[in-house]
């Protein structure tokens, strides 16, 4: 399976791994924000693989039941004929959620000061966390849009996708999403009060490292795609816990797109699952969130 992402090449990784009974390697290769770079990498790949990842990038995101796709993202992978290529999605929407339902425990949701940094493009555990009850601020449009205006309601996040999920997925990807250099930038002071606030900050991990203020003591991060370097830096932060809901191999935790990747792989069906099928693969798998103290 092979993730070709928009995002830095210095977070690529390789790396052989066995799931019941089953060998797999897992690589990802990063292309700086070169878009027709990736492209170039997909057909090549094509047929060579398989599996394919879309890394740092979405082909759509599915609100409130309806898929939103991005014209741009669609046409990087355009020249891919025969290999069933993922984006992580479909475990958004499973693994994702069944993970904040499992975290119930140890965490237990209901109260709980919860920032999501950007939520339409995981509505999985967005609606998971309003089910459980925590209270919770939606930065989609702090960060995304760099506007004061927190969504504190699932209904209001549902609002706020079916309208501007039309007019965003015809835009330039990078106008809204950090590709490149751009993840291993930090902008500061965007949204500090809502940092602040939270016990949780949960999302995508180039989102929270991005806007993320110098002090994060004792905060619970809740994310997938991290590297040893991340640890290092949640570390620094002064955050008490990082939860992955992808298992972590040799000390990094790959994105939902690779692992998602290697289920399709594993299932040999030649396309991307159902939700029941995900569920059935993760059941047997036995994944679960992992926790680590930091």
């Amino acid at each position: 399976m092979v993730s070709v992402s928009i995002g830095s090449s210095k977070r690529d990784s390789r790396e052989q791994v066995d799931f019941l009974g089953q060998s797999f390697i897992l690589e990802r290769l990063g292309t700086d924000g070169d878009m027709k770079k990736a492209a170039e990498m997909y057909r090549f790949l094509d047929g060579k693989v398989d599996a394919l990842g879309v890394g740092g990038a979405d082909l759509a995101v599915t609100a409130a039941g309806k898929a939103y796709h991005f014209r741009e993202i669609a046409q990087m992978v355009a020249g891919v004929k025969t290999t069933p290529v993922v984006d992580g999605g479909g475990l958004k929407h499973t693994l994702e959620r069944l993970a904040v339902r499992q975290l119930d425990a140890h965490i237990h949701w209901k109260g709980t000061p919860t920032l999501m940094v950007s939520a339409v493009d995981r509505f999985g555990m967005a609606e998971a966390l309003s089910e459980l009850g925590a209270e919770i601020v939606y930065g989609d449009i702090v960060f995304g849009i760099g506007i004061n205006y927190p969504i504190r309601s699932i209904e209001q996040l549902r609002r706020l996708a079916k309208m501007i999920l039309p007019i965003i997925t015809k835009l330039p990807f990078k106008w809204f999403y950090p590709t490149g250099e751009k993840q291993e930038t930090s902008v500061q002071g965007v949204g500090t009060q809502y940092f602040s606030w939270a016990k949780v900050l949960a999302g995508d991990f180039h989102y929270i490292k991005r806007y993320a203020p110098e002090n994060l003591s004792g905060k619970i991060i809740l994310t997938n795609t991290t590297t040893p370097t991340d640890v290092q830096w949640a570390r620094a932060k002064g955050v008490s816990q990082m939860i992955t809901t992808t298992p972590r191999i040799n000390g990094r935790s790959f994105g939902n797109n690779v692992m998602e990747a290697m289920i399709v792989a594993l299932a040999q069906k030649g396309r991307p699952l159902t939700e029941a099928e995900y569920l059935e693969y993760i059941g047997q798998l036995e994944f679960k969130p992992t926790i680590l103290e930091l």
